[in-house]
């Protein structure tokens, strides 16, 4: 598939932002999506395309194809199991469970948004991790007996587990070190506070994050599963 020139997906960038700044809709963040998978497999094309940008979009598409490029180099080389999706809950209902944890244990709202992002897509992938991570928090079972009560699978008890986590693991002090005993990747991190700052900045990246949709990559592009 013959890829677009530079100013091209500069200007589609432009339009599905300009449309999720007035509302935040499926459509519109599959389009900026899309685009930003396209930049992350080739970062020649990328440092093309966000020089056209403004300042502030260019900064938001930055730390997104960076994070997606940082979480592509996680996954196994070979192909995994049939992916297993379900729904997400309501973007509100979880904000009310991020905010809560937060009033538990000090640790960020938008920290937990992005690593329930990151992974399990807001709970959307059912699959178990590779190392056997269960639930919307991705926990392994001696994590989750440490720090989780009741079911691992129920995204209320996982996001407050989660957040029981990273308060032990000393977020309050240094919120990189505690997401690293979170996930051992340096390039785990740097994706989560890539996302956690694109959140603090503007709080709607969360419902932007939130309507974007489960891609696989095909011989025709990146697919929408959901």
């Amino acid at each position: 598939m013959q890829t677009p020139p530079p100013a091209e997906l500069a200007a589609q960038l432009v339009r599905a932002d300009a449309a999720l700044q007035a509302s935040v809709t499926v459509q519109a963040a599959l389009a900026e999506q899309l685009v930003e998978l396209r930049l992350a497999d080739d970062p020649r094309l990328a440092r093309a395309v966000i020089r056209l940008l403004p300042a502030r979009l260019a900064r938001d598409v930055t730390d997104d194809v960076l994070a997606h490029r940082e979480l592509a180099s996680l996954k196994p080389s070979h192909p995994g199991p049939p992916i297993r999706l379900g729904p997400a809950l309501a973007a509100a209902r979880l904000h009310a469970y991020y905010a809560e944890a937060q009033r538990r244990s000090g640790v960020a709202w938008q920290v937990l948004a992005a690593v329930n992002f990151v992974e399990s897509d807001f709970g959307r992938l059912r699959e178990p991790s590779a190392s056997g991570a269960l639930g919307p928090m991705q926990f392994i079972r001696s994590t989750w007996a440490a720090y989780g009560r009741g079911d691992v699978h129920d995204p209320h008890a996982a996001i407050l587990g989660a957040a029981r986590f990273l308060r032990a693991a000393g977020a309050a002090r240094d919120e990189r070190a505690a997401l690293h005993r979170y996930n051992p990747s340096a390039a785990y991190v740097d994706a989560v506070e890539r996302y956690a700052g694109r959140i603090r900045r503007d709080p709607t990246a969360f419902l932007v994050f939130y309507a974007r949709r489960v891609v696989v990559r095909t011989a025709d592009g990146w697919r929408s599963l959901d």
